[in-house]
């Protein structure tokens, strides 16, 4: 196995729904990205063997493998072939994980690796088409269907989480999103796209404040049964609008062609969770890859765990035993967003950059994925 470095990662900001990223069509949402790739590299894009990226919902403006068609739109080389994969909130990292398989093993040199999803245009479960039938019969299969709100609470339930608990959370990844804009943390990361240049979904919170909102699962929830819920919309993660993008190449390339690589990808898995409480994830997903790499969890300077509730981090972080000054330091999908297929590259790109700008040496990236996956990326400073 050849040995790949990152040289570039970068990401548009992340727009809100119905914000300064609802009007454009995804395809040139994640065009700007990829064509910023190269601007920022100065890498002649016609050296790249092939790009994968990641879309969940793949219908509409996001069908008919919106990767191809984005590098297309970009002006881009068209002998460079294009993939879309669905691995779903996790889908941009799996791309992640293929072009490394790619280029590790020989079959290209260079490629690129992204992800975007326009929330605001192709809202989720756009893809259940009527008529069409459901995506999984549980009785059929023998796991009962749940959504991952009810996964969610499940969480909070077998970890004893309670509503203080997940609140303290959410004001913190608002409170540390907030202080990396102001120190400047994320301009290295930021492709300007339509005018937006700054993540939009932060806001100011409180426990206070969300101690008043509303629980999303009332006590009749067969599932979650008459405890009732307790996370709400401000321990969620955000509907956003994004694209990232990340350009990996073997090492001897990076050298020949007198590139600084910025990372080396160490190890990636893809690994299968329980389906009903469906995001415990993360916790396979680090294990497997701290222990095929003898590796300990204080060894991890950096960690980004997608947000996608409160409750999956903290789960994570009593079963890992993670130290909670190196995760999501920089604020997560509950105060910045959450578009879906393009949080794995968006997550990769912060991982890259915040390792080079506090020094750590190893960095984690993992999420939780409905159906019940996790994935995990381990990644090495250069």
């Amino acid at each position: 196995m050849r040995e790949v470095v990152i040289v570039e990662a970068a990401r548009s900001a992340i727009g809100k729904r119905n914000g300064s990223l609802s009007h454009l069509h995804p395809v040139d949402l994640l065009a700007n990205v990829q064509r910023g790739l190269f601007d920022r590299s100065g890498i002649d894009p016609a050296v790249v063997g092939q790009v994968v990226g990641g879309c969940v919902t793949q219908v509409g403006r996001q069908a008919a493998n919106v990767t191809r068609n984005a590098w297309l739109a970009a002006g881009l080389p068209l002998e460079v072939a294009g993939t879309t994969v669905d691995a779903q909130c996790g889908s941009s990292q799996h791309a992640t994980s293929l072009a490394h398989g790619l280029v590790a093993s020989g079959i290209v040199d260079v490629a690129v690796a992204c992800g975007v999803e326009a929330m605001s245009q192709v809202p989720m479960g756009s893809s259940y088409a009527p008529g069409l039938g459901t995506p999984m019969e549980s009785e059929l299969y023998g796991y009962q269907w749940t959504s991952q709100f009810q996964g969610a609470e499940l969480i909070a339930q077998r970890w004893a989480l309670n509503r203080e608990d997940l609140d303290a959370f959410a004001v913190q990844s608002q409170q540390q999103a907030a202080a990396a804009w102001q120190d400047g943390r994320f301009d290295s990361q930021i492709i300007e796209v339509s005018g937006c240049t700054r993540d939009e979904g932060m806001r100011e919170t409180s426990m206070e404040g969300l101690a008043g909102l509303r629980t999303v699962m009332g006590t009749d929830d067969p599932v979650v049964g008459p405890a009732g819920g307790l996370h709400t919309a401000g321990t969620a993660s955000q509907i956003s609008d994004g694209a990232a993008a990340v350009l990996l190449m073997t090492a001897q390339r990076a050298q020949e062609m007198g590139v600084r690589p910025l990372a080396r990808i160490v190890d990636t898995c893809l690994v299968g969770s329980d389906p009903v409480s469906m995001l415990t994830g993360p916790i396979p997903a680090t294990q497997h890859l701290l222990k095929r790499n003898d590796l300990s969890m204080s060894e991890v300077g950096v960690v980004e765990i997608n947000e996608a509730f409160a409750s999956v981090v903290l789960a994570w972080q009593r079963e890992l035993d993670a130290d909670p000054d190196t995760v999501n330091p920089n604020g997560g999908a509950i105060a910045l967003g959450h578009p879906l297929g393009a949080t794995g590259c968006f997550l990769i790109t912060k991982t890259v950059h915040e390792l080079q700008r506090s020094g750590s040496r190893y960095g984690l990236i993992t999420m939780c994925c409905g159906g019940g996956m996790g994935t995990g990326t381990l990644l090495e400073r250069c």
